[in-house]
């Protein structure tokens, strides 16, 4: 989509700006969450199970699968991360 394109491009823009002052810049891109902000997308069962037939993994994310990669990038093992946009959509953009 154009937001998560300009997502990407802001977080490499910013990664390079930022870096030489130890500024680690990086994004999360989520797929379909199980969320209220997005429950009505998903609250007509005829709509969830179309978008659901659209993901290849065959189903909407709940909240905690964001969780993993959040972690990963505030922990030390990221430390040498910067400008990178991890993925979490159960295969939407694939």
């Amino acid at each position: 989509s154009m937001t998560k394109a300009a997502i990407i491009n802001m977080t490499q823009g910013l990664a390079k700006e930022l870096g030489r002052f130890g500024i680690r810049v990086n994004a999360l891109l989520p797929g379909i969450t199980e969320t209220k902000f997005a429950s009505a997308l998903h609250a007509d069962p005829r709509n969830r199970a179309m978008v659901e037939k659209l993901l290849p993994l065959g189903r909407i994310a709940q909240p905690g699968e964001m969780a993993g990669a959040v972690l990963y990038l505030v922990s030390d093992a990221a430390s040498y991360t910067t400008g990178s946009c991890i993925t979490v959509d159960g295969g939407w953009l694939a």
